[in-house]
């Protein structure tokens, strides 16, 4: 309970921290959303009373605590532009968003994680080297080149193979389970093949560390294979690192599916947020940001907390410790 209080602690302190980031980087932007709302030929009057009108004119202290005051409160304030609550804004995009990860994340599992273990159980130097090499070219390829790639082989109406839609979403978004997911499938094998092939080189380098240790050479001992040994001993001593490990990829995916959703025309969280920079619409870029930035922090709290439940070699330490102290 220590432990998850101090983490607490820390995730407010660091959330706090970075919404004052997030605050002063964006006044530090060019441009000005006043004169976007007011027109191209707008006069300064009436740039002025735009300013006036939004807010702009009072002092940054002022607005940030306006900020914060209404972040406490639940209320991530309202788009100058559309009008549109910004939490109406996330959650819509968001939709589209948190499957697009997730299935990524499935394709890059399904991926990484058996080829991992199939390098640290390869025992002919050839087959190390092949493993060694698809997980060079898997993570080398850029995600925008491997987008591309799909929609000339995959693509519907552009590819060689036609099966599946590469631009848009469905109108009715999750109405329509089957073609919303269809949606997906371009957009998340480009992101999970590169996702997977990190997976795979953090597998191997985990459960590798295992494989000729004294925990399997005992299980061993005791009548298992070398490969049963690896995969229920050493796989589960890796576990610890490998969840650590996807927590934080699961985490990063957010910045990586940016580019994969302006590519697939997809309006999720990372097209909407171009988008709004692109406007200087401060109130929701500034409000996105801190919920993404609170993401973060969040996935890495879950994942120290599991870290440690999954190895109880963390608790002894502490144990200790308090004891000699």
């Amino acid at each position: 309970m220590r432990f998850v209080i101090h983490r607490l602690a820390l995730f407010v302190v660091a959330l706090f921290g970075l919404s004052i980031v997030i605050f002063a980087a964006l006044r530090i932007l060019p441009g000005d959303v006043a004169s976007v709302m007011a027109g191209v030929n707008a006069s300064p009057a009436r740039v002025a009373q735009m300013r006036e009108q939004l807010g702009l004119n009072r002092s940054l202290v002022a607005q940030y605590g306006d900020w914060m005051g209404a972040l406490v409160r639940g209320d991530f304030g309202t788009s100058i532009l559309t009008g549109r609550s910004v939490t109406a804004l996330v959650a819509s995009r968001a939709a589209i968003t948190f499957p697009l990860i997730i299935v990524g994340l499935l394709i890059a599992l399904a991926i990484g994680l058996p080829l991992g273990c199939a390098a640290v159980l390869a025992r002919s130097a050839r087959a190390r080297a092949l493993f060694h090499m698809m997980a060079i070219i898997g993570g080398a390829i850029p995600a925008l080149w491997g987008g591309l790639l799909l929609i000339l082989m995959f693509g519907r109406g552009v590819g060689l193979v036609g099966i599946l839609p590469s631009q848009g979403f469905p109108l009715d978004g999750w109405a329509m389970p089957g073609r919303a997911l269809l949606s997906l499938v371009l957009p998340a094998l480009s992101v999970g093949i590169i996702v997977g092939a990190s997976i795979m080189r953090y597998t191997r380098a985990a459960l590798g560390g295992f494989a000729d240790s004294g925990y399997v050479d005992m299980a061993r001992s005791c009548g298992m294979t070398r490969t049963q040994a690896v995969l229920r001993v050493g796989l589960r001593l890796a576990t610890p690192q490998l969840v650590s490990v996807i927590g934080l990829t699961f985490a990063s995916m957010i910045t990586g599916v940016m580019v994969i959703e302006n590519l697939f025309a997809l309006p999720g969280i990372g097209n909407g947020l171009v988008t709004d920079v692109g406007n200087r619409d401060l109130i929701a870029v500034q409000s996105e940001l801190f919920l993404l930035a609170a993401f973060f922090l969040g996935i890495g709290l879950i994942v120290d907390v599991l870290h440690r439940v999954l190895d109880p070699r963390l608790k002894t330490a502490t144990s200790l410790s308090e004891v000699s102290q």
